[in-house]
């Protein structure tokens, strides 16, 4: 294609990427089928065919959402014998906060780059993957088999009722998934997340005569002691894989307590654990549950309750993962001039139901050399258009390398 045709398409996918991110799709609250809708017409204006999956209301309310249609392009190519591919990123986005410099959603294009929530994580790769596709269709000659966009409303909720439901319901069967990230790593695995609330239950009385109650206040103090004690622990283990570390565990939120004159009755925390890929969560799960009862056995008066908010598995690294580390390597080592390596990362994305399902997977879009430089999940988050060109020019070569008879 000729140099200004590369220059029109990336005009166009520009265009495209802005209109995505003008659309509001915080989640929370996650009422995202107005932005699927958008994104839906958008992909048909590209000549795509889109199907439109709704999640039924109480599933979506479940997760503590309003509304989910996920999306899914498939184009075959060939005879459809060969593999398929699913590229999945994901359109629900962390609500914008404070301390922005450019309107959220004003998808404003300043110094080479597109400002916005959603900009960098992870409406890029809707683009990213969507053109790189386009141009698949555009000159399909000696391709053989069937690429799938997966574009989903759930991954700041857990995915559930985005990729594990699709998987789930049986409305995809990929062989192979390349999932949203960013341009100068390929993401071969990274950590899980439990999310656990304790509740410590006493009996409430007047401060002065604290005796005569049970203080639940009292009892999450020796809850709290044995987690700094076990965060201590974990700190002193460290996982194989390369750019994970340790496992973590945060205490993020307290509440409780009726009054200052009042012994406190009930006590509500938040615990965050981090997995590695090493860790398998239900049995973290169940030793968490061990170390709380612990903490307040022979306290009379107290119960304690632990109940599960999420459990996200880690991304972990499956036979057949090297086949898309080695093939997206060598095309951004002659796109970018590196080769990105092939790393871990010490947070959660929704990839994991793919590997979950057995599909070998790895990040790999759109974006800089960190999240810390996109601002992702921060204020003025933005993605450069050079990174957007580069990426989906890799995910393109990728994909015919992958198709090849």
């Amino acid at each position: 294609m000729s140099s200004s045709g590369d220059s029109d398409r990336l005009a166009r996918e520009v265009d495209f990427l802005k209109a995505l991110v003008r659309v509001p799709s915080d989640n929370p609250p996650g009422d995202c089928a107005p932005h699927a809708e958008v994104a839906g017409r958008l992909l048909e204006e590209l000549g795509f065919e889109v199907e439109r999956h709704a999640v039924p209301e109480p599933y979506v309310l479940a997760h503590g959402m309003k509304s989910v249609v996920n999306l899914i392009v498939r184009e075959r190519f060939g005879s459809g014998g060969g593999p398929v591919i699913a590229l999945n990123s994901h359109g629900d986005v962390v609500p914008p906060g404070e301390g922005w410099t450019y309107d959220p959603y004003g998808a404003e294009e300043r110094g080479g780059a597109i400002y916005g929530r959603g900009a960098a994580v992870s409406k890029s790769d809707f683009a990213t993957y969507a053109f790189a596709l386009l141009a698949l269709k555009e000159r399909p000659d000696d391709l053989d088999g069937t690429v799938e966009l997966h574009f989903t409303y759930d991954e700041e909720a857990g995915g559930f009722v985005g990729p594990q439901w699709l998987l789930e319901h049986g409305i995809s069967k990929p062989d192979l998934a390349i999932s949203a990230g960013f341009s100068y790593a390929v993401v071969i695995a990274h950590n899980g997340c439990l999310h656990l609330e304790i509740v410590v239950r006493g009996k409430q009385a007047h401060a002065a005569m604290p005796e005569t109650g049970a203080d639940a206040l009292e009892a999450a103090t020796g809850i709290l002691t044995a987690i700094y004690a076990e965060r201590h622990r974990l700190n002193g283990i460290t996982s194989a894989t390369p750019g994970i570390g340790s496992p973590k565990i945060t205490v993020g939120l307290i509440s409780g307590g009726i009054n200052t004159n009042v012994v406190p009755d009930r006590i509500v925390m938040r615990v965050d654990r981090r997995l590695t890929p090493e860790e398998d969560g239900e049995s973290v799960e169940a030793e968490l549950h061990a170390l709380v009862e612990r903490a307040v056995a022979g306290r009379a008066g107290i119960e304690i309750e632990c109940r599960r908010i999420i459990l996200a598995e880690p991304l972990r690294t499956l036979p057949g993962t090297e086949r898309l580390v080695e093939t997206i390597q060598k095309h951004a080592a002659a796109v970018l001039g590196e080769t990105p390596p092939a790393t871990a990362v010490p947070l959660y994305t929704d990839a994991r139901h793919y590997t979950a399902a057995g599909v070998p997977t790895v990040l790999y879009g759109a974006g800089p050399r960190s999240i810390l430089e996109a601002n992702a999940h921060a204020a003025d988050e933005h993605v450069r258009i050079s990174d957007l060109k580069a990426a989906t020019q890799v995910i393109e070569a990728t994909l015919r390398d992958l198709l090849k008879p």
